[in-house]
């Protein structure tokens, strides 16, 4: 039997400071995902959006976590919540979850969910580090912590909500790195997280940095779980998004990355996210997405 794909949208932009990204789950399934899908020989089921307000419909009152602020800190809590349930689910019955984004916090949920049952690695395709806490942000938006918060670092320590209870830092691995504030400089220089930023691919190439990533998520664990932000490549490749950083991994890079995760048959779980339709030139950022997971899932030339 094909293996079964639920796709679950989360369309929110609380995490951002552009509006738009809200909309990335509707250009990601305008853009053909599900017909890529079954090019891979997987089975998709769509299963629509989660229930996310609109951003000016929620309260935007910044809320503090002790000594630090996180914006849309509650409507984001009820979004990853709802994102964390349905993935959960959909494992438990068999199914891989697919979370199409909306900004990077909805993978707080997703990661959550993921890591509920059994044990689970992480792979980080992202220009960013994701490691700031409402205390070291410079901008309390949340879509920079969603990997903090996984791991219950800093005042996310506090809340159970936000965190992935089986998720260890030896099985977390950044891929693609090229932008990191101060404050995540010093947590990777002291916390055994894995890092392989742009100049390790610049040097060894996509091939062995994202074999020896796919070693070390997996070393102890059967699972694991992608989340590819979309600005892991480089804008000409991607400009639909809206924290662009010139530098990033090229068309066939991407591809040869998430063919190799597929090859290893351990991808459990996946994030789409952060495409950003009104940044986009003919959702081009959107069908690159779904040619990316369909990858992720199997899809092989041969």
């Amino acid at each position: 039997m094909a293996r079964t794909v639920r796709l679950i949208g989360a369309p929110t932009d609380y995490g951002a400071n552009r509006r738009g990204v809200d909309m990335g789950p509707s250009a990601i399934r305008y853009a053909g995902l599900a017909d890529q899908l079954r090019t891979a020989g997987v089975d998709p089921v769509e299963a629509g959006d989660i229930q996310a307000p609109y951003a000016d419909e929620c309260d935007s009152e910044t809320r503090s976590l002790r000594t630090g602020q996180a914006n849309f800190l509650e409507a984001t809590k009820a979004v990853c919540g709802q994102v964390a349930d349905t993935v959960e689910a959909t494992l438990a019955a068999g199914e891989t979850p697919l979370v199409r984004g909306g900004d990077h916090s909805v993978a707080i949920g997703s990661l959550s969910g993921a890591a509920a049952a059994e044990p689970v690695g992480a792979i980080w395709f992202d220009a960013h580090a994701d490691l700031n806490t409402p205390s070291t942000s410079p901008s309390g938006n949340i879509h920079g912590m969603p990997l903090a918060a996984a791991l219950g670092i800093g005042e996310f320590a506090d809340h159970p909500w936000a965190t992935a209870p089986t998720l260890r830092e030896e099985n977390v691995v950044l891929v693609g790195l090229r932008s990191a504030d101060e404050a995540e400089q010093a947590l990777i220089d002291e916390r055994e997280l894995t890092v392989f930023t742009m100049s390790d691919i610049d040097r060894r190439g996509i091939t062995a940095v994202v074999d020896e990533a796919l070693k070390i998520a997996t070393d102890g664990v059967e699972a694991i779980h992608l989340s590819l932000d979309l600005d892991w490549l480089d804008p000409t490749e991607a400009p639909g998004v809206g924290t662009p950083v010139r530098g990033g991994v090229t068309y066939r890079e991407a591809h040869a990355a998430m063919e190799q995760a597929a090859a290893t048959g351990a991808v459990r779980s996946l994030d789409l996210v952060e495409v950003n339709p009104t940044l986009d030139y003919h959702n081009e950022t959107a069908e690159l997405a779904t040619e990316l997971a369909a990858s992720a899932l199997g899809k092989r030339i041969l």
